[in-house]
């Protein structure tokens, strides 16, 4: 689940292997780009972390990183992702 905190929403995945999270970020890199909105994240081996909020914003959570998060819960309908 996202969740809100430091004028963030987080969310750490986990997948079975480097491949999967990969293939994963590509995925949200795409989107990410066509909404021009683009996530701080981390990876390593299996384990990904993402942050959101908005530059333009002051560095706070707007209706855009609602909208990206929920993008990216869609994705994840047909991955195999662990929180």
């Amino acid at each position: 689940m996202w969740q809100e905190q430091n004028n963030q929403l987080t969310r750490d995945f986990q997948f079975n292997d480097f491949s999967e999270a990969f293939a994963f970020m590509t995925r949200v890199a795409l989107i990410a780009e066509k909404m021009d909105h683009h996530p701080w994240w981390s990876n390593v081996y299996n384990q990904v972390s993402i942050r959101l909020s908005t530059h333009d914003a002051g560095n706070k959570v707007t209706e855009k990183d609602y909208r990206l998060a929920a993008a990216i819960d869609e994705i994840l309908k047909g991955e195999s992702a662990k929180e």
